[in-house]
């Protein structure tokens, strides 16, 4: 049976909500207290490559690429909203994008390749703003907003796991939103320039609930889980699958028992995947349908590689591996 194995980061007041895992061996952190740690060795060792001068900004999502090349988004109203990016292994960082609308709020980061990507942002203006890279992450622009669906009242992101906007393949980007009537998934076919909003099945209807975090493995199938980040709420339906790339969404029919905020489909296969939260790990081997509980250590978010990698963090420094 497969289980997580904690690692020693060192960072035991630091809380991991972000996570690249690039194979068995590297996987990079972001979290709390502006921490970026780095393992080439399986988990064995970490070297902090926090940006320098980071230390009150809260590290939310990071993409890496391979052991050199990462980009991390700092959350948080107005200026707390930044992009670092490394070349070196984190030795040194450029900050390549600062928020200076007040009104913005940034979530989620996620990459289509090594150049082109996407971050985005709660509503401004009544609708979810989406920043664009071409370059790797070098340079960000704001792209238009015409092709994005108005947001309901309240409507916004869960920077709970880094993600809450994922893509599959050369143009499909699907973004996760709660905190409204209804808990939505927005599909874009083009890297993000238009957008079709599809309900889910997932709790929704006060700021505490709605769709945390997104899985595809290829552009047809996905996974959402989330619920009620609240530890004393009930979270019926925290999951749910499609089949149609978000077209239609489906409630699990043994969901995890409670609120789940990671996410992520196993490698190579076709019909197992885990979701992750701060009350346990749960497996479905059957693309979604059943969920079941195979571990209770408290993790945020997970994530996969193709040579069989699976990484978690979380809380109180954790980070954990799965062994088989």
């Amino acid at each position: 049976m497969p289980h997580w194995q904690l690692k020693d980061t060192g960072a035991p007041e630091a809380r991991f909500r972000g996570l690249a895992a690039v194979s068995r061996s590297t996987a990079w952190v972001a979290g709390t207290g502006g921490t970026v740690l780095r393992t080439t060795d399986g988990g064995a060792a970490w070297r902090d490559v926090s940006p320098p001068g980071a230390g009150e900004l809260q590290f939310r999502d990071i993409e890496a690429f391979d052991a050199r090349r990462a980009v991390v988004l700092a959350i948080g109203e107005g200026e707390a909203s930044r992009v670092y990016r490394t070349d070196d292994g984190g030795a040194t960082w450029t900050e390549s994008f600062r928020n200076t609308d007040p009104r913005a709020f940034y979530d989620c980061l996620t990459f289509f390749d090594h150049r082109h990507g996407l971050a985005m942002s709660d509503p401004v203006d009544g609708k979810f703003r989406i920043l664009s890279t071409g370059d790797g992450g070098r340079s960000w622009t704001v792209l238009p907003d015409r092709g994005m669906p108005a947001a309901q009242e309240g409507e916004a992101g869960f920077a709970a796991s880094g993600q809450c906007l994922v893509t599959s393949g050369p143009k499909d980007v699907w973004l996760a939103t709660g905190g409204a009537e209804r808990a939505r998934v927005l599909h874009s076919a083009d890297r993000g320039r238009t957008w079709t909003a599809t309900d889910t099945p997932l709790p929704a209807g006060d700021p505490a609930r709605g769709v945390f975090a997104l899985a595809f493995r290829d552009r047809a199938h996905g996974l959402a889980v989330g619920g009620d980040f609240r530890p004393d709420q009930p979270s019926p339906n925290a999951a749910a699958r499609t089949f149609d790339g978000g077209r239609t969404w489906r409630p699990a029919a043994t969901a995890p028992p409670a609120y789940r905020s990671g996410v992520a489909w196993l490698p190579h296969s076709r019909t197992a995947a885990l979701a992750v939260g701060p009350t346990g790990t749960d497996l479905t081997t059957d693309a979604g349908r059943t969920w079941r509980t195979v571990d209770t250590g408290s993790y945020d978010t997970v994530d996969c590689t193709p040579d069989h990698g699976c990484w978690a963090a979380g809380e109180k420094g954790r980070v954990a591996r799965l062994e088989h």
